[in-house]
């Protein structure tokens, strides 16, 4: 692993969203859109790892089993 730190989740998700809008504008040179494009994969990728380690501690905190319904508090 580089000894570059990782950018915080929100600060990955403003740069993907960044990149996005870039892309959408249509005026880039082709290398550079295919360079954006696949940053822009790589932070995708880093957001969803992000978002599937907190859901996951967000189940352990409330001991919810993913595959079990629970009826508590209704």
């Amino acid at each position: 692993m580089s000894e570059k730190t990782e950018p915080r989740f929100e600060e990955a998700l403003q740069e993907l969203e960044a990149l996005v809008g870039r892309l959408e504008g249509g005026e880039l040179p082709l290398e550079e859109a295919l360079a954006l494009f696949e940053r822009g994969q790589s932070l995708l990728s880093y957001c969803q790892e992000q978002l599937s380690a907190a859901e996951l501690k967000v189940r352990e905190l409330t001991f919810e089993d993913p595959g079990r319904t629970t009826t508590e508090g209704t």
